[in-house]
């Protein structure tokens, strides 16, 4: 499979032009969950450019420390990667671990929220759905490099793979489940449910919480795809992702019945406080 093109003597890779597409798309419909919450929309696309940069550089890390397991069969370990700086820092070829995406993409909003004076759990419900969209877009650069493939099977869908992508132990296995396409269109549909939510169910929400059924509906499907990879990424002897992903399932769901029980008054108080033309509530004498 073609994997890129040349511009001169630069190869393109097509997985690194899907992720920027992924990304477009995602700030496209970011700015319009903006725009409909009577937002600056234009603030999506100056926040853009701090989003990919940490949320490239989390990947990258979380990639660093947790690297599948045929890559350390090949000698390629986190202590590899720390004692060549240069393959640290090559994503040419991807290598990005979607976990660490997140975590760095949160940080910039986070901190951009924090200088602006602006709400973190408005904006991360803002760009949930859009993350959801560029997930499932970016999943079809894993399609280009045919990578990211389940178990062996005989299913109508199965995908065929290149034996010079295939792990040693499968080389005479030619089909596999496309657990890049099970994937894209799980985050498809989380995208239409987050979306529907927000509008469907605005009464009930809390400030965050879209971001929270954003983290309990793809860790949950995540978590489930582990057990059809064949190229996990182990640390101390577990899955790191799997566990990871079964861990923030727990904790939002968790989260969500807390913020909607214990502190709930609390939380609509400060979103109320929020509020432009706002005025805090009179102290009876």
């Amino acid at each position: 499979m073609i994997e890129g093109f040349y511009i001169g003597p630069l190869f393109i890779h097509f997985y690194g032009v899907i992720i920027m597409f992924g990304a477009v798309l995602a700030a496209w419909l970011s700015t319009k969950e903006a725009k409909r919450r009577g937002l600056d929309p234009e603030l999506v696309w100056d926040l853009m450019p701090w989003l990919l940069i940490l949320g490239i550089v989390g990947a990258r890390i979380w990639h660093i420390l947790t690297p599948p397991a045929s890559m350390v069969e090949m000698g390629i370990t986190t202590q590899y990667y720390l004692t060549h700086p240069l393959d640290a820092l090559n994503v040419r070829n991807g290598g990005l671990g979607i976990p660490g995406g997140v975590m760095g993409g949160a940080l910039a909003l986070f901190l951009y929220v924090r200088k602006k004076k602006m709400s973190f759990g408005m904006w991360v419900d803002i760009i949930a759905p859009g993350l959801a969209l560029a997930q499932a877009v970016g999943r079809w650069g894993n399609f280009v490099n045919q990578e990211l493939y389940g178990a062996p099977t005989d299913l109508p869908w199965a995908i065929f793979i290149a034996p010079t992508k295939r792990l040693p132990e499968y080389i005479d296995q030619a089909y596999y489940h496309p657990m890049f396409l099970y994937e894209s269109l799980w985050n498809l549909l989380i995208m239409i449910v987050l979306l529907v939510m927000g509008r469907k169910l605005k009464n009930w929400l809390l400030r965050g919480d879209i971001f929270l059924f954003y983290l309990v509906l793809y860790p949950a499907a995540r978590f489930l795809l582990e057990f059809i990879r064949l190229d996990p990424s182990n640390l101390g002897g577990l899955n790191a992702n799997q566990t990871l992903m079964g861990i923030i399932v727990i904790l939002s769901v968790v989260g969500l019945v807390v913020r909607h029980t214990v502190f709930k008054e609390k939380i609509q108080a400060a979103e109320l406080a929020e509020m432009p033309g706002s005025k805090p509530p009179s102290v009876a004498s």
